[in-house]
């Protein structure tokens, strides 16, 4: 049950599961999520956490940056699925439909000077 309410906290917030939902189309460092969400990188930080301790997402460094991402194959099989049915949520909402405009055109050379 430990691992059920871990995925439920970490997608009960709007921005984490704004976060997700951009990581379905690429790979972003944390620069770029908060330009996309507007968001201070603190803040977005913590949801990159909450979101990694339960298995929705991973991360890999290259370079100076982190590339967050969502997981190739998650040892939480709960996860795996919360992830294959959020790829077919939200793909009408006006608010992640935005957020897949601007995270198309952010720009981490420019955003992480």
């Amino acid at each position: 049950m430990r691992d059920h309410l871990k995925i439920f906290k970490a997608l009960s917030d709007k921005n984490r599961l704004r976060i997700v939902k951009m990581l379905e189309e690429k790979p972003m460092c944390v620069c770029e999520i908060t330009a996309v969400l507007n968001l201070a990188p603190s803040t977005v930080s913590k949801h990159l956490s909450l979101l990694h301790e339960a298995e929705l997402i991973e991360d890999r460094k290259d370079g100076k940056w982190v590339n967050y991402s969502l997981p190739k194959k998650s040892q939480i099989p709960f996860a795996a699925e919360t992830l294959k049915l959020l790829r077919r949520s939200l793909k009408e909402d006006p608010t992640i439909l935005l957020d897949m405009e601007k995270a198309a055109k952010v720009n981490r050379v420019k955003l992480c000077r």
